[in-house]
């Protein structure tokens, strides 16, 4: 007897600034199996903008595959690591259970169960779609070694900024500036715990500077406000375009240190003893602070979101709904 296949939706960047909704075929659910109906998904905004213009440098193209990607850089692409889904079939106790999983924006999917983490209880569906930005910025704070009673400031008032912020304020005694060209993420900022200041107005002689504006001036601003001996962390992914850093005027003098973090791997100092998957699931668990409902601005139908990937500029986390 013939099985039938079961159609599922998924976007596609099939061009620079061109997505669309496209039919992806499922075989029978395999009872090993999870199969999974996406609640919502979260639009990284930093990555698939980059993606969706088609500006990945080819020699990038395996290092930025997320898990689940189809097809290949520059298109067309199926791409997206921020996706929340119920269990609507497979092993009996992972029945009806809300999980995370790094997949891209589909609406019904299929995955082993190894490959998500349960959503906590106490984490809404719609502020759980940002857990793995959320391990972004764990991961960067451990690279960046901040330490208790630092001075910390953060460039880039983004999702990614955001969050390292409100990370590290959560250190005793540190004192951490957000720097951003918009005076409105001021709010943001003292939501978040954290001081705020405009690019010319920010304090200097930091202990620790991070930077993930994803802008090349923000670099420079990051670098000017590092103290003696002090580290600059890289956050930002520029993709295909050259950064112009300046390492003259005062970088030696200071002796200062130019780090880059990147999530693919664990932090080496937590290498030893954390997972990617203990990473995650401490993710997850932060997410149950109500502060993180900040970072959400914005919702799409699934079936507007080419449109919606094509009039998207600057802002936190779009959330993408499922019908």
């Amino acid at each position: 007897m013939r099985l039938l296949l079961t159609d599922a939706k998924a976007f596609w960047v099939v061009g620079p600034g061109r997505g669309e909704i496209r039919a992806e075929p499922l075989p029978p659910a395999d009872p090993a199996r999870l199969r999974l109906r996406m609640l919502a998904s979260g639009i990284s905004r930093g990555t698939e903008t980059l993606v969706f213009r088609g500006q990945v440098p080819a020699s990038q193209h395996q290092a930025m595959r997320c898990p689940f990607q189809a097809g290949t850089f520059p298109g067309p692409v199926k791409y997206g690591y921020c996706a929340v889904a119920r269990v609507e079939a497979g092993p009996a106790e992972w029945l009806g259970r809300r999980v995370f999983a790094l997949h891209p924006h589909q609406d019904l999917f299929d995955l082993a169960p190894e490959a998500v983490l349960p959503v906590p209880d106490a984490v809404p569906t719609r502020r759980a779609v940002l857990a793995a930005n959320l391990e972004t910025a764990l991961n960067g704070l451990w690279d960046a070694g901040a330490l208790p009673g630092d001075r910390i400031a953060v460039v880039g008032c983004g999702v990614v900024g955001g969050l390292v912020a409100s990370l590290a304020a959560r250190l005793p005694g540190t004192q951490v500036t957000l720097v951003d060209r918009d005076a409105a993420r001021a709010e943001l900022a003292r939501a978040l715990g954290c001081d705020f200041a405009l690019p010319d107005a920010a304090p200097g002689d930091q202990d620790l500077v991070i930077h993930a504006s994803g802008a090349p001036e923000g670099l420079t601003t990051a670098l000017g406000l590092a103290g003696f001996e002090a580290t600059v962390l890289e956050l930002s992914w520029y993709g295909d375009r050259p950064v112009a850093v300046p390492l003259g005027e005062a970088f030696h003098s200071r002796r200062l240190t130019l780090r880059s973090s990147q999530v693919g791997a664990v932090a080496p100092a937590q290498r030893p003893r954390w997972s990617h998957r203990r990473r995650l699931a401490l993710a997850l668990d932060l997410l149950a602070d109500p502060v993180y409902e900040h970072f959400l601005d914005g919702e799409t139908d699934f079936a507007d979101l080419p449109d919606a990937m094509a009039a998207l500029t600057g802002g936190l986390c779009r959330v993408v709904h499922y019908p």
